[in-house]
């Protein structure tokens, strides 16, 4: 019975573990492998928009799909992820109260990566995606 019982509490703890675990996809450009991920311990996902206006926007859900809006505002969906290392360890430049990262889609109508920048601006609160689009965001990891 206590084999059963520990047996049982492994395949618990075996499933929270790989549940855990960062996704990380790998991507081609320029014939150079990159690797990226959705999950960079800030809540990356959401809408953005050019401040003080309502669109064009860009929206990134979860899964690493979305949608980027043009001026003419046309939608265009997407692939995106957070650039990483294998492991799934984010890569970015540190600044003054900011970190900047590189950002990476990919239209699904198309086989090209993209990539702008993307930065948290840790004192105003707010993360701006391909320089021009922001969004507000609350910091969960503040204890």
């Amino acid at each position: 019975m206590k084999f059963l019982k520990l047996l049982i509490c492994s395949l618990f703890l075996t499933a929270f573990q790989l549940q855990a675990q960062v996704q990380v996809d790998q991507i081609k450009h320029n014939s150079k492998e990159r690797f990226i991920t959705t999950t960079i311990g800030y809540p990356v996902q959401g809408t953005y928009a050019p401040l003080n206006q309502k669109q064009p926007i860009t929206v990134l859900n979860p899964d690493g799909t979305g949608f980027i809006q043009a001026e003419d505002l046309s939608k265009q969906k997407i692939n995106w992820g957070i650039e990483c290392t294998e492991e799934g360890v984010p890569v970015f430049k540190e600044g003054f109260n900011s970190a900047s990262y590189t950002f990476w889609y990919r239209p699904n109508d198309s086989e090209e990566w993209f990539y702008s920048q993307f930065s948290i601006h840790f004192t105003k609160k707010k993360m701006f995606l391909m320089g021009e689009r922001v969004k507000d965001y609350v910091d969960y990891n503040v204890q």
